[in-house]
């Protein structure tokens, strides 16, 4: 009997081997063990992926942390509200570029990336206990291949978008 292909004869999607739905449940399992190993801490998964950015590359800006963490810019700037509010980081403006506010972890901030951080780790093995052992570097690397193709895509969609923008005011 021949392999199932992602598009059955009928035209209907066979959920269980199409690449992105398959990426959507792992991340929900993942999402499971995070919240069953982080019971306590008071950061989510977004928080955590902001403070982890921070530890290394305290006082970056907004803008780099984007970057960082491909969190899209309206989402971490709501973050950065509720972050503030709980004393996890402190911004300030940059002095070479006044409108750009720089972000750093605080005291209370480090504190609790400690406690996630370990939840963090603990979840992701838990995640990682699905496969053989021998095949677990392998899966990293690509993953990591996915996201880099995704990061390079990611790079050029600003000019992607002015493109189209010129595009449909040149057809008004």
């Amino acid at each position: 009997m021949p392999a199932r292909t992602q598009r059955q004869a009928n035209g209907n999607h066979e959920l269980a081997e199409t690449p992105s739905h398959l990426m959507r449940r792992c991340e929900q399992f993942y999402a499971d063990l995070y919240a069953r190993e982080a019971d306590g801490c008071d950061l989510t998964r977004s928080q955590l992926t902001v403070l982890l950015a921070l530890d290394n590359n305290d006082g970056v800006s907004q803008t780099a942390l984007v970057e960082m963490t491909g969190i899209d810019r309206s989402t971490l700037a709501e973050m950065v509200r509720r972050m503030l509010e709980r004393n996890l980081i402190t911004r300030k403006r940059t002095e070479t570029d006044l409108r750009a506010n720089a972000v750093a972890i605080t005291q209370v901030g480090r504190k609790a990336l400690r406690s996630a951080r370990s939840a963090s780790e603990r979840a992701e093995r838990a995640l990682l206990e699905a496969l053989p052992p021998a095949e677990r570097p392998r899966f990293l690397k690509c993953l990591s291949a996915i996201a880099s193709a995704g990061a390079s895509v990611e790079s050029s969609a600003p000019a992607f978008r002015r493109k189209m923008r010129r595009l449909a005011e040149r057809n008004r």
